[in-house]
């Protein structure tokens, strides 16, 4: 049995196919999240590359920041729920997951059998997020893709107090016309990042088995510099993109045997 789960996030979109609840069948990702040709764009690109269809989706669940616009689901579930399914799927032993997205970022605890204890999330405000470290990346004129290495070149990480993109933007503006290198900017970014986030994280407790989802997860700057701050190793999954949409996928194979096991009772 497939089942097919979408994530829909601000910036991408992405979508995977579970079969039988324990294998990875199939996943996608394309730019262009909400409001854009992006999932679409992923689907196809699904159906292209696992050489399924839709029509050999037992059920479909979208999730993510755009889920309550998209109608070609069965159901929805919480971007939360999604990420720490997904998150159980990669690293099986894992208790804590760092999702930093586009427009938020969220700390998700689980219980020793994978179920979500207990969350923090923040929604209010672009710090801490991928569109903060896109704004900065854009006043170091760099891809936001490099950040991660330029960080890794700094010799003395500068201090970025403050955490409002805006005011945060004026601060590293100030710091490169006082000569201060684009690595050392680079390196505060991230540990201005990290230290927001790690705040959210220890208000769960003291994580451990932890591990980051998102597409902030491939930022080596941000991972390095968040297991500096939180005290523990940060796991990161090849996968860790697709968290959302293999939670969802995942979730809709749940949904479909519950379904299946009560019509043969």
């Amino acid at each position: 049995m497939y089942t097919l789960g979408i994530d829909i996030g601000s910036t991408t979109s992405k979508c995977a196919v579970i079969k039988d609840g324990t294998e990875l069948a199939g996943r996608s990702l394309q730019r262009g999240g909400l409001g854009t040709d992006g999932p679409a764009e992923a689907l196809a690109e699904l159906w292209r590359t696992c050489g399924l269809t839709q029509a050999d989706m037992a059920r479909t669940v979208v999730t993510g920041y755009g889920r309550k616009n998209y109608e070609g689901a069965d159901s929805e579930i919480s971007e939360l729920t999604a990420h720490a399914l997904g998150g159980r799927f990669v690293f099986p032993d894992l208790r804590t997951v760092i999702d930093i997205g586009g427009q938020d970022a969220k700390v998700i605890a689980l219980t020793p059998s994978g179920k979500m204890s207990s969350f923090v999330m923040n929604d209010k405000c672009a710090a801490g997020t991928g569109r903060f470290l896109e704004v900065m990346a854009k006043v170091l004129n760099v891809g936001i893709g490099d950040l991660g290495a330029l960080s890794a070149q700094a010799d003395r990480p500068a201090t970025i107090s403050n955490t409002c993109t805006v005011f945060a933007e004026s601060e590293v503006i100030s710091q490169l016309s006082a000569g201060v290198s684009a690595a050392n900017i680079a390196a505060g970014i991230h540990n201005s990042v990290a230290k927001r986030v790690a705040g959210m994280a220890l208000r769960l407790g003291r994580p451990s088995a932890l591990a980051m989802s998102g597409g902030v997860a491939l930022n080596t700057g941000v991972v390095s510099a968040m297991a500096r701050e939180i005290g523990c190793p940060v796991q990161v999954h090849p996968l860790c993109q697709s968290a959302g949409a293999i939670g969802a996928a995942l979730f809709a194979w749940e949904k479909q045997m519950k379904k299946e096991g009560s019509s043969n009772e």
